[in-house]
């Protein structure tokens, strides 16, 4: 018992100091921004266009520490490729952490964590907040251990996906998702929000040797097999978005919902959940097009 609270306690200081490690470079990128346009300006030249600054909280899709499913090599997400991508690299203070649901990127020590972030000046060019809030959550609720409740077992004439209570999932993230644009309505007004829908993956098995499978071992527990349980995930996801592209329609929610089904070819997964390097780059262009439809010659 002692040491499961020692080893929890351990999990979460380095978590602490992992995102303590983040902040304090994204800082030192923004403050050395500030340095080198005040440079310039003092010697009679035209200053650099600043960059896109902004806020991002979200799962795996924006914090995954591996390439592929090789351990030894370092972060690729979402984020990291978005860094680099562009006309001008936006800078982003990323605070996600991978395997969080929405219920736990939106409860209150993250929405705590988000306030700090936020209100620390040293994270903004302008000193007053980002130009817009990146997200990426609903996966880890659905996917899982957890995953077998939403599936019927196996039968003549039975679908795969249980209406009901795949709703109730789905309501739980909508709510999640309701709750951040009433946060950003309180602590950020009028920043914009962007989000994205997954793709469609392979449950096949495939993981790295530290986490995972999240979704065959489900589909293999409720009596379908591959070909069908990438079926039954293809509906899911599908239910996915259309929730989403309900929040993205309604003006008030400032949200655009980033739409990356369709991105990754079987060849693109790593593993049933995340793809390699060069999926994840393919995910990050579909939020730079965005992006660069918002804010225009901004990146």
């Amino acid at each position: 018992m002692r040491q499961s609270i020692a080893l929890r306690q351990q999990m979460r200081d380095s978590i602490k100091s992992e995102l303590a490690e983040r902040t304090q470079a994204h800082q030192a990128r923004i403050a050395a921004f500030k340095t080198n346009r005040a440079q310039m300006v003092a010697a009679g030249a035209a200053p650099p266009a600043n960059p896109l600054v902004f806020l991002a909280h979200g799962d795996s899709w924006f914090d995954y520490p591996l390439n592929g499913n090789d351990v030894t090599l370092g972060t690729t997400d979402i984020i990291a490729q978005l860094e680099t991508m562009g006309a001008i690299h936006p800078l982003i203070q990323n605070i996600s952490h991978l395997g969080d649901a929405t219920t736990e990127e939106m409860s209150l020590p993250k929405q705590q964590r988000l306030i700090q972030s936020l209100q620390d000046k040293a994270n903004w060019l302008n000193g007053t907040g980002p130009d817009a809030i990146l997200f990426s959550g609903g996966g880890d609720d659905i996917a899982g251990n957890q995953f077998c409740i939403f599936l019927n077992y196996a039968g003549p004439g039975v679908d795969g996906l249980n209406p009901s209570r795949f709703q109730g999932v789905l309501d739980m993230v909508e709510a999640s998702y309701n709750d951040l644009f009433a946060f950003r309505d309180k602590n950020a007004p009028g920043v914009p929000i962007f989000g994205h829908c997954y793709d469609f993956p392979i449950p096949n098995g495939a993981h790295p040797v530290c986490a995972g499978p999240w979704l065959l071992p489900s589909l293999s527990f409720a009596g379908w097999n591959t070909a069908q349980g990438t079926a039954i995930l293809h509906q899911a996801l599908l239910n996915f978005r259309a929730m989403l592209a309900g929040l993205a329609g309604n003006p008030k929610n400032l949200f655009t919902l980033v739409d990356t089904q369709g991105t990754l070819d079987a060849a693109d997964w790593a593993n049933e959940l995340h793809p390699y390097p060069a999926g994840f780059k393919k995910l990050a262009e579909k939020f730079v097009d965005a992006l660069q439809a918002h804010f225009r010659g901004r990146i």
